[in-house]
């Protein structure tokens, strides 16, 4: 008997129109236990080498785990996998909201979608079953539009949709996946795949909950974080995560005007506090969470009228939108946020993309020719939001700048490409590398590019931590080197966080350091879950496995350590504010790659994958397919 999940993944070819049922046995669960590592197992698999990640034969796999659907905080999560279109490597990219609690209860563990349909269609799938539905009806609708209409359509209203919008249905090469018109599956251009393939929509709804290996257990830990959650993240309940936009301003770690300063002068106009002071309605939550830190914001009178259906702004957003761009107006930032959310594109890619823009704008490489009239200048708003609706229609200059800011500024020569602040093509997200150094190396090496997710921050280093401790980490380290322990660290804390991504738990919620649940917490969730006897070493090997699955996909096509780099705007000394005059310096990056790479059992010389490492992770299976590549 099978304990937290179903055991069926539901496969469908879109191009024949097949849906088949696959049952895959207990020891394939218990090791890739699902999310990324379930989701690059099938891509690994499905994905022929040298697709474009446009193609028809490209995979699309949306994985839930073996704890998604249980009723505790912060398991409400998907991770989709395909190659991404943004850099041609591996993508990856998580979700929370009702959706993934929905698709489990609807019998499934996960979707693996190949192909691509003839004309639009969606994917309704419920209590076991699923079927393919005209969605030609529903081509160039907006998401709340959308979800209202097929709410209506399948006869429920609790019915969930998860959705590509109008910007995956014209390839935004950022575009997201969205679900609840405003929670968001956002990097790597998700979003893309999936409108790619003519599929508007994935409806989920049903009444099969996976039985529990022991609910008295499960019980208890959530019981502990009931009382214990105003203690850990009663500032995340009061202001969600706009709460550290005032503290990265503090020490300099606020990008301004696309990465040129860490510190913004009128940061005060959009922080949490004034989000929650002026524009905010109401907290939202996902399913059976008690944080309930998402925004939901709404205004009915100015020029930019805010509806609270499309949430509201996260910090990144604020950062984006705002700090990134030099725009000090809160409305006009959450309505930016807003207008991704209604076309469904990442707000970390688009705001960074047109920050970039600016940026070339302000030192005369762009010119007002090139952007069809408009004066894009840093802290004009009007400028910024107007780009964002250009960008999603792919109109005008809104064209170039779909193809994110490493693409378009091939347009521009070596100028603009000095300008651009991406990893693997990835936008880097409002955490600065300058002052939280391993993130500079994290950045370079992670499988899908910049991302302020996949590892702990600097500051949890800092001085002594107990939770931090029971992974071995007891030596701790200035915010600003990036020396062997640091490296090790980051190693650990990238492998902790990877385990959260396969078990598609939130990492506000569950973690190695400030979170409500550590990572002991975690291992016996999955115990009192399936019964299986997990340990934080398991975790740990779980999370290592992940990542060099990711990382043998891109071994698989071509890319290895030349890809690792940090852009060239890390390297120049920041302007004004605590971190003045900071900067990383590619030697320490390359000295620190060299550490990271031995640490992983990799090869250093090209940064992949080894046989010996991947035959210790129990996944043999890959060594033979690079050698065979």
């Amino acid at each position: 008997m099978s304990y937290g999940y179903h055991g069926k993944i539901l496969h469908v070819n879109l191009t024949t129109c097949a849906i088949t049922v696959e049952e895959p046995d207990e020891m394939f669960y218990r090791k890739y236990m699902g999310g990324s590592a379930m989701g690059a197992y099938y891509l690994l698999k499905n994905t022929p080498p040298g697709t474009d990640p446009l193609a028809p034969e490209n995979t699309l796999a949306l994985m839930l785990s073996v704890t998604t659907g249980v009723p505790i905080s912060g398991q409400s999560r998907m991770t989709a996998v395909a190659r991404s279109p943004i850099s041609n490597m591996v993508g990856d990219s998580q979700c929370g909201g009702f959706w993934p609690a929905e698709l489990k209860f609807a019998g499934f563990d996960g979707i693996v979608i190949q192909g691509r349909a003839d004309s639009p269609v969606y994917l309704w799938v419920h209590d076991g079953a699923a079927e393919l539905c005209d969605a030609a009806h529903l081509w160039g609708r907006t998401t709340y539009d959308v979800q209202t209409a097929l709410e209506e359509e399948v006869g429920d209203k609790r019915a969930q949709v998860l959705q590509c919008g109008p910007a995956g249905e014209k390839l935004v090469k950022f575009a997201a996946m969205i679900n609840m018109s405003n929670r968001a599956n956002g990097r790597t251009g998700m979003g893309a795949v999936m409108g790619s393939k003519n599929l508007k929509a994935v409806v989920v709804r049903g009444k099969q909950r996976p039985d529990i290996h022991d609910r008295e257990a499960l019980k208890a830990i959530t019981k502990w974080g009931v009382d214990h959650v105003e203690d850990a993240l009663g500032s995340m309940t009061l202001l969600g995560t706009p709460s550290v936009l005032r503290g990265q301003q503090s020490k300099g770690g606020l990008p301004t005007y696309n990465y040129s300063s860490g510190s913004f002068d009128e940061y005060q106009a959009i922080t949490g506090e004034t989000m929650r002071e002026t524009i905010l309605k109401e907290n939202d939550t996902c399913y059976a969470c008690t944080v309930r830190c998402k925004r939901v914001v709404e205004k009915e009178e100015g020029p930019y009228k805010l509806d609270p259906n499309y949430g509201g702004p996260e910090y990144e957003t604020l950062g984006t939108f705002g700090s990134y761009c030099g725009i000090s107006d809160l409305a006009a930032v959450a309505y930016a946020n807003q207008l991704c959310n209604q076309y469904g594109m990442d707000t970390i890619a688009c705001g960074a993309t047109i920050a970039w823009a600016m940026d070339c704008f302000e030192n005369e490489i762009i010119s007002i020719a090139d952007t069809g009239g408009i004066e894009l200048r840093f802290g004009d708003a009007e400028a910024m939001t107007r780009m964002v609706e250009l960008i999603a229609r792919r109109e005008g200059f809104g064209d170039v700048l779909a193809e994110g800011s490493a693409q378009a500024a091939q347009r521009f020569g070596q100028p603009a490409v000095d300008l651009l602040i991406t990893v693997k093509g990835s936008e880097m997200p409002a955490h600065m590398p300058q002052v939280k150094r391993s993130l500079a190396l994290i950045y370079a090496v992670n499988p899908f590019g910049a991302d302020h997710m996949s590892s702990e921050h600097d500051g949890s280093y800092s001085a002594y931590n107990p939770r931090l401790a029971e992974l071995g980490l007891v030596d701790p380290q200035p915010t600003t080197v990036l020396n062997a322990e640091k490296v090790r660290y980051a190693f650990y804390t990238q492998c902790s966080y990877s385990a959260m991504d396969t078990l598609d738990l939130c990492q506000f919620v569950w973690g190695p350091d400030w979170q409500l649940f550590g990572m002991k917490q975690m291992a016996e969730l999955v115990t009192a879950v399936t019964g299986w006897p997990v340990s934080v070493f398991d975790l740990q090997k779980l999370g290592e496995r992940r990542i060099n699955l990711l990382r043998a996909f891109n071994a698989r096509e071509g890319y290895g350590r030349d890809q690792d780099t940090i852009p060239k705007k890390l390297t120049q000394p920041l302007k004004g504010g605590a971190s003045d005059g900071l900067f990383v310096t590619v030697e320490e990056v390359e000295r620190a790659k060299d550490t990271y790479y031995a640490m992983a059992g990799w090869d250093v010389a090209s940064g992949q994958p080894q046989r010996a490492k991947l035959e210790e992770l129990g996944i043999g299976w890959v060594a033979d397919m690079l050698e065979g590549a």
